[in-house]
């Protein structure tokens, strides 16, 4: 099938990759570095461990690792790429876009590439559905979308709020033209600006107990969250959020067979589920091995899914992402048969 401008298809994900740090961080090292038990993390958070990036390690080059690993996972050249969108709020400089910096470590020459910053957490669908916008044009048959963040990097060393939570993380959702009424659905995206500093970069001046500078590996910029906000925000306004979601798509919420929600909290995730009216076995999470990674979170999940077997073609998989903004999104994917894509290798 010859694609044009004015031809009908979907977009399908062909392949997800992903890449996490090597060094685990166990919540019993987390007990000699912070004023936290395991106990309480277990309890509270679910998560048992996380991956931290090594201090040479950042975002371009969790990132690449992650396109690289999408195309493998494909069966197709990186040459073959027509676009490459980055999803972060953590670029390895303000400029070039982090997208141009994965580039170039993934060898990629000839084809344009921008970032997408909508919060972090958020951008596990919004930049999904950014990159499915430029499929459906037609102008664009091939996109890389990576979603890629060193969360760890703007931690401030004693605040246990984010320290027990985050960890780092790159994942990469390779997009291609499908037959008519397969792939990505259409996002539903909303904000709420006023609860603006629930979760948020503060840039400002701190010290050691000794009065000496304070400094993440962003200077004096540190990750800020109130837990407890996001959490409520989450419990109170994403259950109806899907069962909008999917009622746009001609759906009931017990038309799906798999969803995913943003990796957040272990225990979040389960009350979500309680709440939305599935049961445990129609999500897969991944929090409780590698931390919040932010917009990495779903993708990573997602892929795991894949891996496991838990998503087969004809299945509604529906990816839902929250955070920062407090910005959500979530989209329903009709998951794509492999003579369902258009292109060749």
């Amino acid at each position: 099938m010859e694609l044009t401008k004015k031809t009908s298809h979907g977009v399908g994900i062909k392949a997800v990759g992903g890449r996490i740090p090597d060094r685990v961080v166990t919540n019993a090292e987390l007990e000699e570095l912070l004023d936290t038990t395991d106990e309480w993390i277990s309890k509270f958070i679910g998560i048992k461990e996380r991956r931290w990036s090594a201090p040479d390690e950042w975002t371009s080059d969790l990132g690449a690792a992650a396109l690289l690993d999408a195309c493998e996972r494909a069966g197709v050249s990186p040459d073959s790429l027509d676009l490459v969108i980055c999803g972060t709020y953590t670029p390895d400089h303000m400029i070039p876009a982090a997208a141009v910096g994965i580039m170039r470590k993934a060898g990629i020459q000839g084809v344009p590439g921008f970032d997408v910053n909508s919060g972090g957490c958020p951008g596990g669908v919004f930049a999904l559905d950014v990159g499915a916008k430029f499929v459906k044009s037609g102008d664009y048959r091939r996109v890389a979308v990576v979603l890629a963040d060193v969360n760890t990097k703007l931690f401030d060393p004693e605040d246990r709020t984010v320290g027990v939570i985050f960890g780092d993380g790159a994942a990469c959702y390779l997009l291609e033209p499908t037959a008519p009424g397969t792939g990505v659905g259409s996002a539903l995206l909303a904000s709420d600006p006023s609860s603006y500093h629930t979760a948020y970069v503060k840039r400002e001046e701190r010290t050691w107990p000794d009065g000496t500078p304070k400094l993440s590996a962003f200077g004096n910029n540190y990750s800020y969250m109130h837990g407890r906000s996001v959490r409520d925000f989450a419990l109170e306004h994403i259950p109806g959020f899907v069962e909008q979601l999917v009622k746009a798509e001609g759906m009931t919420v017990e038309d799906i067979d798999l969803i995913i929600f943003h990796q957040a909290n272990y225990h979040m995730i389960e009350a979500l589920m309680e709440k939305v009216g599935l049961p445990w076995e129609r999500t897969f999470t991944t929090v409780e091995r590698y931390g919040n990674t932010s917009g990495a979170g779903v993708p990573l999940a997602l892929r795991d899914a894949i891996d496991a077997g838990r998503v087969k073609p004809g299945d509604n998989v529906v990816l839902v992402s929250f955070g920062a903004g407090m910005s959500h999104g979530g989209t329903v994917i009709r998951w794509a048969a492999e003579d369902d894509f258009l292109l060749g290798s």
